[in-house]
């Protein structure tokens, strides 16, 4: 470990006994209980957290913005081209387009698509639709990520229901991120809830760090066991975003896009998520 007289690494300005070192002290006391522990290059310094929050404000208007124009007989290519033209009127970049081939500046998933749905011009939104729409920003080398559903016109009330259920969802398992905690305790909190109202989780896909970059360290599984996974710590930044079925919770992979997933019953998904960071107090949301 670095002198404790010294600055800290991470840019505080702090001597490193008055800011870090306790922090890495406890880590490796869980760390000699055999816990899996994260790495100190993901705990993120003063600086960035202010350059992501700084591009989660940019990714949290996106969404305020589209929430005005989103209805009816609207295409998601046209909700694609609102995301695109906020995020670069802003000085930002649309962190999805043409990340690994994607061609789109967001993800649009409507009813049964669980994820990863790519805006076209041929699909139009109609009255009792529910649509996800996932947004990812970069702000000067910063990465944000979050995701809403909007309800379209005149929805059915099981729709409705699953929607909320899932918003839910990830209000619990913000909650349920607290410092020294554990991965499996979000996983837990989800699944618990989410099960015992008969709706079934996701698995293939889940939350991711973001930050530095758009997808890091540690996976963030939506089903969980307390206590288990890796270790929660001050300044680790990641989403949570439970993607929640009506049906069962088999998904595929559309073979004609190589993106977009969907329920094999066919049966709504609905999903929301957040970029969070963990404090010494708990979760704080930083896209709402």
């Amino acid at each position: 470990m670095p002198d404790k007289n010294l600055p800290c690494w991470c840019g505080s300005g702090k001597a490193h006994s008055e800011c870090h070192l306790p922090i890495e002290k406890k880590i490796e006391e869980f760390r000699s209980k055999g816990c899996e522990v994260p790495d100190l290059s993901m705990l993120k310094t003063p600086e960035q957290i202010e350059g992501i929050r700084a591009s989660c404000a940019i990714n949290t208007g996106v969404l305020d913005h589209l929430e005005q124009l989103i209805r009816a007989g609207m295409s998601t290519e046209e909700i694609d081209r609102i995301v695109y033209d906020f995020t670069v009127e802003r000085g930002a970049i649309p962190a999805p387009l043409n990340f690994m081939g994607f061609p789109k500046s967001c993800c649009t998933s409507v009813n049964d698509e669980v994820c990863h749905g790519i805006p076209d011009k041929s699909v139009i939104l109609k009255s009792g639709d529910i649509v996800n729409v996932d947004v990812s920003t970069i702000y000067k080398g910063y990465y944000s990520d979050a995701s809403r559903m909007f309800l379209i016109g005149n929805v059915e009330k099981k729709k409705k229901d699953l929607v909320a259920i899932t918003k839910e969802c990830l209000r619990l398992g913000i909650a349920a991120a607290k410092p020294w905690g554990f991965v499996g305790d979000i996983g837990a909190a989800i699944s618990v809830y989410a099960h015992k109202r008969g709706y079934s989780v996701v698995r293939e896909f889940g939350g991711h760090g973001v930050g530095i970059d758009f997808h890091e360290e540690p996976f963030i599984c939506h089903v969980g066991k307390k206590k288990t996974g890796m270790l929660l710590v001050p300044g680790m930044i990641f989403t949570i975003e439970p993607m929640i079925n009506m049906g069962k919770k088999d998904i595929y992979i559309d073979a004609a896009n190589d993106w977009t997933a969907l329920t094999v019953d066919g049966m709504p998904s609905a999903q929301w998520e957040h970029t969070v960071l963990i404090t010494e107090k708990g979760a704080e949301s930083l896209t709402y």
